[in-house]
């Protein structure tokens, strides 16, 4: 069978379906490859490339739909392509099928099956063939690039002989693959980043990402364990609690990144007029939902406007596009999996197992069916968070008896270590001679000290703690210095092994040491 790439013929898209890379896997599994002449130009594939990489190059699109078996695409085809429909072809493409229902009749009506890349589960088998989270990851990373080259400043604060430059405030609303792909991107840049999501869960994420979370008091947050990853529409209260919070930060932000958008549904509008009126001039807002409406009460589609007060307001849809070779190598990776899946025997032949949770679940349109919404997966995309009850505020009253309780335990609990080390130490004293006893009871002390001692320590510094007193125990290697000189081989020899171990724990130790502590330091 073979396996075609047209031209995209959307006006300013770059990308491209197949890359030379991703057709030399393609042909592993048994496919020939074929590409429509200069579609990879714009994303910096030459057609010479194609052809080394074993590729035929067709001349035109129409050329191509004919050849081709299986043809995969960026964006979903227009109303031109798909008339080139044809029974038992394959199409695998960004497809949209909730918004095209004129398309999925046409393909249905030729016989042709779809496979739609932005239907494909959030399960942990399907994240290789998973191209929204590859395009969310661009979008994220070029939106924070789009709004440096807007904003005219430093995004990380500098103290220079000419004065103090304050870091840029960064806001990103939405923590989804985007959200958090701007929030990296704007942390590694020097920013101070707030990050606000409805999900309570991704807040750990955003933390160690370097940003903060914005943490909103509200009882009757979301669990995304039920709407598959995704983040569900909120209510009207949580909505103005939320709308509440934006309007408080509004004045001392810099930049907006919006990234909240919930697949099949208009975007929520989450930066209202009034908000950019209170931002600062010069402030830009960069919002990656414009394709759906927007986030940002302004934003025009595929525009850039300045508002009455100085605020750069970026609603572009093509933020992948402006990254065409990446975006495009990544896709292509994305397709290449999808249909490793759908080569078990890697005989260049489908399988469209439509029992598969991952094929089912991205399949729109089969055997002349519409097969889409899909049932949901029997794996469910992540664990359900337990239930966390609210722990009962305390009196100070019974504050003040658990801690007598606890001090009475723990007293306890010490008083009977001493009585029993105390019998065991009298009954060695009963048999043993006074010069062992001498060094027993000093070697008994030193341990109940040590332990005392490190007992007391963060557990975060145990191991570069152990590796520094392992050197310092070693001091051992006195005694052995001591005997290398003895007239008898064996004790000498002995010695030697002693000293040699000895030196590996001393300088091994403080080696650990030094380098588990320059893991806690900054460069």
């Amino acid at each position: 069978m073979k396996i075609g790439a047209p031209k995209e013929i959307e006006p300013g898209e770059a990308r491209v379906a197949m890359t030379p890379d991703s057709a030399l896997q393609l042909q592993k599994l048994g496919y020939d490859c074929v590409i429509e002449a200069g579609a990879g130009e714009a994303a910096g594939f030459t057609d010479a490339a194609y052809e080394a990489a074993g590729v035929e190059v067709v001349k035109t699109a129409a050329a191509l739909w004919k050849a081709a078996d299986i043809v995969t695409k960026v964006r979903p085809p227009t109303s031109t392509e798909a008339k080139k429909f044809r029974e038992g072809q394959l199409l695998i493409s960004f497809f949209w099928p909730g918004q095209n229902e004129k398309l999925m009749d046409a393909a249905k009506t030729a016989g042709t099956n779809v496979i739609a890349m932005d239907m494909v589960p959030r399960i942990s088998r399907a994240q290789k063939m998973d191209a929204l989270s590859s395009t969310a990851n661009i979008a994220g990373y070029r939106a924070v690039i789009e709004a440096g080259n807007n904003f005219g400043r430093f995004f990380t604060g500098q103290v220079t002989a000419a004065g103090k430059v304050p870091p840029a405030k960064v806001l990103v609303i939405g923590a989804g693959v985007a959200g958090l792909a701007a929030i990296g991107t704007s942390t590694s840049l020097g920013a101070i980043t707030y990050a606000f999501d409805v999900r309570p869960e991704v807040a750990e994420q955003i933390e160690s990402m370097g940003a903060e979370f914005v943490f909103l008091d509200f009882e009757d947050t979301q669990d995304s364990s039920a709407t598959g990853g995704y983040a569900a529409p909120s209510s009207p209260e949580f909505r103005e609690k939320q709308l509440e919070k934006f309007r408080e930060m509004a004045p001392e932000i810099d930049i907006v990144i919006c990234t909240a958008l919930i697949p099949g549904r208009d975007a929520p509008v989450l930066w209202t007029k009034d908000m950019v009126e209170m931002m600062k001039p010069g402030s830009v807002i960069v919002d990656l939902a414009a394709e759906r409406g927007g986030n940002c009460e302004l934003t025009q589609k595929d525009e850039r406007i300045v508002s009455d007060n100085g605020v750069v307001v970026i609603g572009y849809t093509d933020f992948p596009s402006r990254m065409a070779a990446q975006s495009s190598t990544l896709y292509a990776t994305n397709i290449r999996h999808m249909m490793t899946d759908l080569t078990p025997e890697k005989d260049g032949q489908v399988v469209h197992n439509m029992e598969d949770d991952v094929i089912r679940g991205a399949t729109a349109v089969f055997d002349k069916e519409i097969t889409y919404p899909p049932p949901p997966p029997k794996v469910a995309a992540i664990a359900a968070a337990p239930k966390k009850e609210k722990a009962k505020e305390l009196t100070p009253e019974e504050k003040r008896a658990q801690e007598v309780a606890a001090f009475k335990a723990q007293t306890k609990n010490q008083v009977t270590l001493l009585a029993v080390g105390a019998a065991l130490v009298l009954g060695v004293g009963l048999i043993a001679p006074t010069s062992f006893m001498q060094h027993f009871i000093v070697f008994v002390l030193s341990v109940f000290i040590g332990f005392q001692v490190i007992w007391n320590v963060a557990h975060s510094l145990h191991t570069p703690l152990m590796a520094v007193t392992n050197a310092i125990s070693s001091i051992i290697i006195l005694g052995a210095l001591m005997q290398v000189g003895s007239s008898s081989v064996l004790i000498t020899v002995l010695a030697a092994l002693g000293i040699f171990m000895a030196a590996v724990n001393i300088f091994g130790g403080f080696l650990v040491t030094r380098r588990m502590l320059a893991m806690f330091q900054k460069s």
